[in-house]
């Protein structure tokens, strides 16, 4: 999880529109996964799933990583406040992390069995689709802009389209074989994938050549980004 330095030289008006795009995906972002949240934790309610319950609390999780955007990207200085929303979005990785942990541990000691939830296979099953398209436009935009919490808030939707796969197969599974572990089992996978992503975003507090003001680069656009968090596109993938 690591933004890269642009190859070209930004201009002012393409930096601000770059900028106007993060916040219209994060706006996108809150809007979809509240709404999501709610249909989930209240479908969970219903058919005593931890696991949609869980889903639904990722959702919110989600909600406010994107908030996090939101306030460094109303700055007139966005890169100023680069390292300080890359602890924030880290935060919010380790919080979801412990949920799922907690909560699939939980599941497999038996505490609550969930019922077939056809309103939670639907709402999984439609953020299999949306998410892989917001990460998408989110990590084509934090590239180019070169910006690390882009990249990271990329990152934790992307982590929430994991999420939504698990949940689809894991109430699939539950709903025509009944094997209530399978889902918890995937969550433990999930959550050491956050814990990673976290530590990575928290690491990242150093990637503020990967944001340079366009300014900046206009005086040295030769000043190549050095920290470890400035790797390739392929890298950045892994």
């Amino acid at each position: 999880m690591s933004a890269t330095a642009p190859t070209t030289v930004l201009t002012a008006r393409r930096r601000g529109q770059l900028h106007r795009r993060s916040l219209h995906l994060a706006y996108a972002t809150a809007g979809y996964n509240m709404l999501e949240g709610i249909v989930a934790i209240a479908a969970g309610a219903a058919a005593s799933s931890t696991a949609l319950i869980g889903f639904g609390l990722d959702s919110f999780i989600e909600v406010s990583s994107a908030l996090v955007v939101i306030w460094q990207f109303r700055s007139r200085v966005p890169e100023a406040r680069e390292r300080l929303a890359l602890r924030l979005i880290a935060v919010s990785f380790f919080a979801l992390a412990a949920w799922i942990g907690v909560d699939a541990v939980r599941s497999l000691l038996g505490q609550g069995e969930a019922a077939p939830s056809t309103v939670g296979i639907g709402i999984a099953a439609v953020s299999v689709v949306v998410m892989p398209l917001l990460v998408w436009a989110k990590r084509r935009t934090g590239r180019e802009l070169g910006s690390a919490t882009v990249v990271a808030d990329s990152t934790q939707t992307l982590l929430c389209t994991y999420l939504s796969a698990i949940l689809l197969i894991g109430l699939g599974l539950n709903a025509l074989l009944g094997w209530a572990w399978a889902d918890p089992i995937a969550g433990l996978v999930i959550a050491a994938v956050a814990v990673r992503e976290g530590i990575e975003a928290w690491r990242g507090e150093q990637c503020d050549d990967c944001a340079l003001p366009a300014a900046a680069q206009t005086e040295a656009p030769d000043r190549g980004c050095t920290d470890a968090c400035c790797t390739s596109d392929e890298e950045s993938r892994t």
